[in-house]
């Protein structure tokens, strides 16, 4: 699976939101809310940007390749984080001074991670069913006994 700079600059985009929303002006990030905001946002940020990291490991161990035996998990765990994220931006759109904008390009990046997500789980899932069919002596995945002994 061929990782293209499209995942990347979304995953970037998104991380351009949270800065967005991070960096309130002076005033509001001195009132309990504000502050209050920041720190969730930053801890959800945090995980994402962990599992954002083990994609990236995996890409670069791969050489470019991503092995998506592999990058399942990881991007089911990133889509959750996201989903996590988008559902507290939206949940405290007002609390938080959440721009609307900001939140519908974070659906957009979600979108796009979940995507991704999808696409490597259907092909680790075709690879593990090749795998069990060969282990079975079915498919292609064996190949025919030759005979023994003299001929």
């Amino acid at each position: 699976m061929n990782l293209g700079a499209l995942f990347f600059s979304r995953l970037l985009f998104s991380l351009a939101i949270a800065a967005l929303i991070l960096a309130t002006d002076g005033a509001q990030a001195q009132q309990p809310q504000q502050q209050a905001c920041a720190e969730d946002f930053q801890k959800l940020t945090q995980k994402r940007m962990a599992a954002i990291e083990k994609l990236n490991a995996l890409g670069k161990a791969g050489k470019g390749k991503m092995d998506p035996m592999a990058a399942c998990p990881v991007a089911k765990a990133l889509g959750g984080v996201e989903t996590e994220m988008l559902n507290y931006m939206t949940k405290n759109k007002e609390w938080c001074n959440i721009p609307e904008n900001v939140i519908e390009g974070f659906k957009d990046a979600r979108t796009k991670s979940q995507g991704f997500a999808k696409q490597a789980c259907d092909v680790a899932a075709k690879m593990k069913k090749m795998q069990e069919e060969g282990a079975a002596g079915g498919g292609m995945g064996a190949p025919p006994r030759l005979p023994s002994g003299p001929l």
